[in-house]
C-alpha cells in the first residue's frame, strides 16, 4: 500500500528537505525524450529513471523492481511520477508491496491530468522545474 498521494508542492518540500528521498519517473524512454524530465539540479537528490511499462508495445518491465531498487534502503522515501499519476500509482503499490515503507504517488504527475482544452495541464512541467534530456 502506499503511504500517500503527494500534490506538487509536498513532492518538492519532501525532496527538498530529505536528501534520502529518490524521485522515481516511471516513464517510457520516448517520453523522457520527446517530452522532458523533472530537473532537480537545485536541490541534493537525484531523479532515477525506470520504465514501468515498455514502449511501444505496452509490455510491463520485467526488471523493474530490480532497477528500482538498486541501491536503496527499504526505508528511504521514494516519490513516484508518471505523466498523469496512473502509472506511477502502480509502480509505488509494487514498490510497496516488495518491501519498501514510505512510497508517495506524485498524484498530478509529470504533465497532469487532460483539462478543458484537450490538453494536459496541471502536472510538474507546469509547475515545478524540468529539462530535456
Amino acid at each position: 500500500m502506499l503511504s500517500s498521494d503527494l500534490d506538487l508542492a509536498a513532492a518538492w518540500k519532501m525532496l527538498e528537505e530529505n536528501d534520502r528521498a529518490v524521485l522515481i519517473d516511471v516513464r517510457t524512454e520516448g517520453e523522457w525524450q520527446n517530452i522532458g524530465i523533472p530537473d532537480l539540479s537545485s536541490l541534493s537528490n537525484d531523479v532515477r529513471f525506470v520504465q514501468w511499462i515498455l514502449a511501444p508495445d505496452g509490455r510491463a518491465n520485467a526488471s523493474f523492481l530490480e532497477d528500482a531498487a538498486a541501491g536503496l534502503d527499504a526505508d528511504q522515501p521514494l516519490l513516484m511520477l508518471c505523466r498523469s499519476g496512473a502509472r506511477s500509482h502502480a509502480a509505488g503499490v509494487a514498490l510497496a508491496a516488495s518491501g519498501f515503507t514510505e512510497v508517495h504517488n506524485v498524484s498530478a504527475g509529470f504533465e497532469g491530468p487532460v483539462g478543458p482544452s484537450g490538453q494536459h495541464e496541471g502536472g510538474w512541467k507546469s509547475h515545478l522545474p524540468w529539462t530535456t534530456p
